[in-house]
């Protein structure tokens, strides 16, 4: 080999895997992709992250659709996300104490939370009870208005998990499926409807379907049940000259006065969005065009604001929140758990189809408003607190536990371990935790000062000359 050869390969670098340095990298995504959807805690995690994105995109959007109206009224425009957030963060306090309570604790008080949230709604027909809009829905405490039917779809949903559980191997009697089932779910739906609020009664009427079909009463009672709910619709619908207007309108495509300004605005805010949208904040039919742009009609100002594109991640997001809830009915044993999750999950979903109909001109209005999105207290609190629920169950799911805690104890070592270094991994030994390493390295300090301490300190030697003398020798 010739020296010009040699010189000519050094400069060649020679890599192991010359076509693929960093090594398979879409199979490796691949397994921790498998890996992840395989977790037993998948669900815990899943609710954690789709209800943090759900209310995060609810306080933004519920600012931008406020603070003009906000402003005219002389007020912050900030007003309307403040309000939003300190009931968000009430609901983050309801969230984490019904997450920590275990799921026999909500069967044991199953019948309390029924009992208060009757009471409470029966508050409306006493002197604090509120009307807006032609229902008597709200009451008002210290100068805070609150709506009790969103609790008492909570305490509905628990009570119908712990009875229809407790039921489930009789449930192919006739008896046992109308009590207590029959009189107690009728009375919940009365007192909501005798506040005109046909819109959460509907909500309610789904989330008992939604508890008894994942009981397993028999389908007979479901077309039975549907027959007499739709022929009470239609007479609460003919005895109200309002629904009446409400339901012509969408019908015929009719208007009479004002009783499609709300339909037809939502539906040209969504058609003014197009892909893409106008942007955040730059909406035009908020400008107090579009009633209750903040409320029931939120869902048209994501699609003018954010367009196509945003209603679609909106829908997204609640198809993945049904994956998620759908997966911990099929992975849970507990018939208790399986009917509540079954009764939360067709009242939140159920609730938001609703609403997105209503908007999209599907479905007349309602008056329902968007699950952890639209501006509303008491809406935002019940929906926090049931996803709290929700998380309670999943970390009693089949391994969820351990998962959960082997993840929190793989991120405390994290932090705390740092790299071993090139002589630490020479001698085979593992890498030292970040505070061992900072002792060590104040101790090598230590023994170093004293070091320098402890040498003898010399001063200025004296040089001393020596002449030789005139023989030869030293002086």
């Amino acid at each position: 080999m010739t020296s010009q050869e040699s010189r000519r390969r050094s400069t060649h670098v020679v890599r192991p895997e010359e076509d693929k340095p960093l090594g398979d990298v879409g199979a490796r995504v691949r397994s921790g992709v498998a890996e992840w959807l395989k977790s037993p805690a998948l669900d815990f995690y899943a609710l954690i992250a789709l209800g943090a994105i759900l209310v995060s995109l609810g306080l933004t959007m519920v600012l931008s659709s406020s603070a003009v109206i906000n402003i005219a009224k002389g007020e912050s425009g900030f007003a309307g996300l403040f309000r939003q957030g300190r009931f968000a963060l009430i609901g983050l306090v309801g969230m984490v104490v019904a997450a920590f309570v275990p799921p026999h604790w909500y069967r044991r008080l199953a019948w309390p939370l029924l009992a208060l949230g009757l009471a409470l709604q029966l508050l409306v027909f006493t002197p604090l009870g509120v009307g807006a809009y032609g229902n008597r829905n709200w009451i008002q405490i210290a100068g805070q208005q609150l709506q009790p039917s969103e609790l008492l779809k909570l305490a509905l949903a628990v009570w119908l998990g712990a009875v229809l559980a407790m039921k489930r191997p009789l449930l192919s009697r006739v008896f046992h499926i109308l009590v207590p089932l029959a009189p107690v779910a009728l009375t919940a739906l009365g007192l909501v409807m005798l506040g005109h609020d046909l819109g959460t009664m509907l909500v309610m009427a789904m989330l008992v379907a939604g508890a008894m079909w994942v009981a397993g009463v028999p389908r007979r009672w479901f077309a039975l049940a549907a027959g007499l709910g739709l022929v009470a619709v239609i007479g609460l619908t003919i005895t109200s000259e309002n629904r009446m207007r409400r339901i012509s309108s969408w019908l015929h495509g009719t208007c009479e006065g004002a009783t499609c300004d709300q339909s037809s605005i939502g539906l040209q805010a969504l058609a003014e969005g197009g892909w893409w949208g106008k942007g955040l904040g730059k909406s035009a039919n908020k400008w107090g065009r579009l009633p209750a742009a903040q409320d029931d009609f939120i869902f048209a100002i994501i699609g003018e604001e954010l367009g196509l594109i945003g209603t679609l991640g909106v829908v997204l997001l609640f198809a993945l929140l049904a994956l998620v809830l759908f997966r911990m009915i099929t992975r849970i044993d507990d018939a208790f758990v399986q009917i509540t999750v079954g009764a939360l999950t067709s009242w939140i979903l159920g609730q938001a189809i609703v609403n997105m109909m209503v908007v999209t001109g599907l479905l007349p209005v309602l008056g329902v408003p968007l699950p952890f999105i639209s501006a509303g207290g008491s809406a935002l609190v019940a929906s926090m607190t049931a996803l709290g629920i929700l998380l309670s169950f999943a970390r009693r799911e089949p391994g969820a536990q351990e998962a959960i805690s082997a993840r929190i104890g793989s991120v405390r070592s994290s932090i705390a371990v740092l790299p071993a270094s090139r002589a630490e991994q020479a001698a085979g030994r593992p890498a030292p935790s970040g505070l061992s390493r900072l002792l060590r390295g104040r101790g090598a300090k230590g023994r170093s000062a004293r070091a320098r301490a402890a040498r003898p300190r010399t001063g200025k030697t004296s040089r001393t000359t020596t002449r030789p003398n005139r023989s030869g020798g030293r002086r």
